[in-house]
């Protein structure tokens, strides 16, 4: 699918306010409002340099609220031979192609390709620091931006996903759905959260999920990885 093109700047990063809470003393239920949320994300995030070798790439942290509860959108990934991550739960969202104007372009784009979900109209109410995969040998740097949709859209997964989750965010920032596994088949436990259906977040997927919730509550207790 070709390149959107530029986006207009009005719509990049929406809302902006101050807080002045303590870290660790928010309730919950206003902790996770889509305001609250939106409120946390108004200062840009400011990435490091990105090496001149790294392959970049982009995410959508697609939001909504569901009869009260915010909800996370994610896909799980096709199994494909020779994929670093195949079959993982991940955010939807690939590569930079030289079409794309940024790396937000990148992370409409993608959504559009893999999930047929229109997100180019969507408020971007803010971005997450950029991760980097510990799985593959070429440096790679991922920037998640999160953004805001309303209703329940339907999805036309292509070759690339499997499945489409929405799950709320509660269950995990409590740790209430923490779960330990070996999902590569390996001896190594790794730390997770177990969605329904037996979907299981892992890896840089979870790092990003952590990242986004000690953004929105400085006093989170972030857990390792393994």
């Amino acid at each position: 699918m070709a390149a959107r093109g530029c986006i207009a700047p009005s719509r990049r990063f929406l809302g902006r306010c101050g807080l002045t809470n303590s870290p660790g003393t928010f309730q919950i239920g206003t902790m996770l409002d889509l305001e609250r949320i939106r409120c946390r994300l108004a200062t840009p995030q400011t990435d490091p340099a990105i090496p001149t070798d790294a392959r970049q790439a982009a995410v959508a942290v697609i939001l909504r609220d569901r009869s009260g509860l915010t909800e996370v959108l994610f896909i799980q990934r096709a199994v494909k031979v020779g994929d670093p991550w195949s079959g993982h739960m991940a955010f939807p969202g690939g590569h930079k192609d030289p079409g794309d104007v940024d790396l937000l372009a990148a992370a409409i784009r993608e959504t559009d390709e893999e999930i047929g979900l229109d997100i180019s109209y969507a408020p971007v109410i803010g971005s997450l620091p950029a991760a980097r995969p510990m799985s593959v040998r070429r440096t790679m740097v991922v920037k998640p931006f999160v953004f805001v949709i309303d209703g329940d859209p339907s999805f036309t997964p292509n070759h690339e996903v499997a499945d489409v989750v929405w799950t709320p965010l509660e269950p995990m920032y409590q740790g209430e759905n923490h779960a330990v596994d070996s999902p590569d088949g390996s001896v190594t436990q790794f730390n997770g959260f177990r969605l329904g259906g037996g979907h299981f977040v892992w890896g840089m997927t979870y790092r990003m999920v952590q990242t986004f919730f000690e953004t929105i509550d400085p006093g989170y207790e972030r857990r390792p990885e393994w």
